[in-house]
């Protein structure tokens, strides 16, 4: 199969739309600031979205199964503590040099629990989600004792999160690009991919025809926690510290950006070529917001919305629109 193919196969219309959004919000932000052309914002711009593709990667594998991720906000938190603090674990020495697999490694034991309890103990994921985010913030908080934590970033976290190591791509947006080029793969050429699809559509028959479909979805949770802690680690470099909470603006965002992409919040259906448009738009949109505040517009009709609230209720109904749309879709199939 040629790789014109094989690339073609990934643009299916949610995507198209996906990246023809993406062109328009630019040019629009461009008639308010010409600066949102030029290849300076372009780059900050994919720098920013890195972070949330690096956790949306994880949390897409999960969806296509017709499961949901809402720990991913405090494994966020747990991977940027975890590999800030990793020196008071390991002591000077093995916590400067593991700091980052020792963040990623919590985060991927959060979603080992998280997979057990889905797949071996038939829980459903989102309460079960709900409840190990519950638990990872009470572990997070007795950990700091309620205060901020006083634990730096280490030179490799903070050369990880901004530095270049090709001239002109930050390091960021180079692990997501390596992370997307190994999902695209392991998705269209690898038996796994085809499990986690036909897993998506129909659980029961993929079990019956001799799958262990329980250490399909094993793997895809414990995915998923990796990269939400990766996504820690990375913030914790890009501030040079960790932080309570740090992870609670990803959630909704990262939901969003995936069902703009075309994946079916029902499983069984996506590309990750659509989750890439989608996490760019959001982060287009998220800039545009900042800039343009339609909120000040509410404001006039004396409804004042903080800017925070604005961009939730945002999210939160491209998120009910597009379940209206795939639920629709899935009925009519």
């Amino acid at each position: 199969m040629s790789v014109s193919v094989v690339i073609a196969r990934q643009f299916d219309r949610a995507t198209v739309i996906a990246f023809a959004c993406v062109i328009v919000l630019l040019l629009i932000g461009a008639m308010v600031e010409p600066a949102f052309l030029s290849p300076k914002y372009l780059i900050q711009q994919l720098h920013t979205a890195s972070f949330l593709g690096v956790v949306a990667s994880g949390v897409m594998l999960v969806i296509l199964l017709g499961h949901i991720d809402l720990s991913i906000p405090w494994t966020i938190c747990v991977g940027g503590m975890m590999a800030t603090g990793a020196t008071g674990f390991l002591g000077p020495e093995w916590g400067i040099t593991l700091a980052v697999p020792f963040g990623v490694l919590c985060g991927a034991l959060i979603g080992l629990v998280n997979g057990l309890g889905v797949a071996y103990l038939r829980a459903p994921a989102m309460i079960f989600t709900l409840g190990m985010n519950a638990v990872a913030q009470g572990l997070m908080v007795y950990h700091t004792g309620g205060f901020a934590p006083q634990d730096r970033a280490t030179e490799f976290m903070r050369e990880l999160a901004v530095g270049h190591l090709i001239p002109g791509i930050p390091n960021p947006l180079l692990i997501w690009i390596i992370l997307g080029a190994a999902i695209i793969f392991m998705l269209n050429r690898l038996v796994l991919g085809r499990r986690i699809y036909a897993v998506g559509n129909q659980e029961r028959s993929v079990f019956l025809s001799g799958v262990d479909t329980r250490k399909v979805i094993l793997a895809c949770f414990v995915f998923s926690g990796a990269c939400a802690a990766m996504t820690g680690v990375l913030l914790a470099g890009w501030a040079n510290r960790s932080y309570q909470a740090m992870g609670d603006p990803y959630l909704l965002p990262t939901i969003a950006a995936i069902v703009l992409g075309g994946t079916n919040v029902l499983g069984g259906r996506g590309k990750y070529v659509g989750t890439i448009a989608g996490v760019i738009l959001i982060t287009i949109l998220q800039s545009m917001l900042s800039v343009v505040q339609p909120q000040r517009y509410f404001a006039q009709l004396g409804v004042d919305i903080p800017a925070d609230t604005f961009r939730q209720v945002v999210f939160g109904v491209v998120i009910i629109g597009m379940l209206l749309i795939y639920g629709r879709q899935q009925l009519v199939r």
